[in-house]
């Protein structure tokens, strides 16, 4: 399996580099990560979804302000849509003219999604890890994440994620799992969580529009990934299958049914 690491920078103006690498050789597959967290961040808690997969060419990236990425104190950088556009950027730049399985998981979930609806030639299939928040069940969570910038603005990330931090809710998450504050600067971090607040996703009607077939890997007991997102989306979508991991060993084992699922899904 190779591994390239390079710079990219999004055409249109932007100036941001989005930190990425590229890995193996098959089928084009994009995969995004969740917000606060990173490329890195993922392989610590064990959702790099298509870790150890062959048959594949794999783009990561972190998300603009996360990881290696830089960012910016403007909250509609870090709105899905925003997400979005420069996700169907890097796809015209690395991938373009073909056909791309999007993976994702929370809030890379929803950028996919939010793409899909944008341009759904784009995806040859969709992967929706933990899906977040969304409709009737996002005005919570959007005050929740209102709450954390102004948080991290009076304390820092650090001390946030140490003074917030509570067990895991879901039997599906390792206990025992590392601790990790987010993966994002402070000077960045507020206008992350304030983005995500101004956030939803597209509305029903459009998101049973986006025909390619989808896979959505749902946790229960988790009030930011509800399972009852996860079970609206298999409502509308039309060509889905739903997998729920109640263990930490159900959700070691996404990342082979990730792979399976893009293989079935072909080119």
């Amino acid at each position: 399996m190779t591994t390239t690491r390079r710079p990219y920078t999004p055409a249109g103006g932007s100036g941001t580099t989005l930190a990425h690498d590229l890995r193996g050789d098959g089928l084009p597959v994009v995969q995004l990560h969740g917000l606060s967290s990173s490329r890195r961040r993922d392989e610590v808690f064990g959702l790099d979804l298509t870790a150890g997969r062959d048959g594949l060419r794999v783009l990561r990236y972190d998300a603009r302000g996360h990881g290696g990425s830089p960012g910016s104190t403007d909250p509609a950088d870090y709105t899905w849509p925003a997400l979005a556009r420069d996700l169907l950027t890097m796809l015209d730049e690395i991938f373009p003219g073909r056909r791309v399985h999007g993976v994702g998981q929370s809030m890379g979930a929803a950028t996919l999604l939010t793409a899909a609806v944008a341009e759904p030639d784009r995806f040859a299939s969709l992967t929706l890890g933990i899906p977040p928040t969304a409709w009737e069940w996002r005005r919570e969570q959007a005050t929740l994440y209102d709450l954390a910038a102004r948080q991290v603005t009076r304390w820092g990330g650090t001390r946030w994620a140490e003074t917030t931090r509570q067990p895991p809710t879901s039997p599906a998450i390792d206990p025992d799992r590392p601790f990790t504050v987010p993966d994002v600067a402070d000077e960045w971090l507020p206008a992350a969580f304030r983005g995500a607040a101004l956030s939803d996703l597209p509305s029903r009607a459009e998101v049973a529009g986006v025909g390619v077939p989808v896979l959505l890997l749902a946790w229960p007991d988790d009030a930011s990934h509800p399972l009852a997102v996860a079970e609206e989306l298999l409502g509308l979508l039309p060509d889905v299958r739903l997998e729920v991991a109640r263990s930490p060993a159900e959700v070691a084992a996404w990342p082979r049914i990730v792979g399976e699922f893009v293989h079935d899904a072909g080119a």
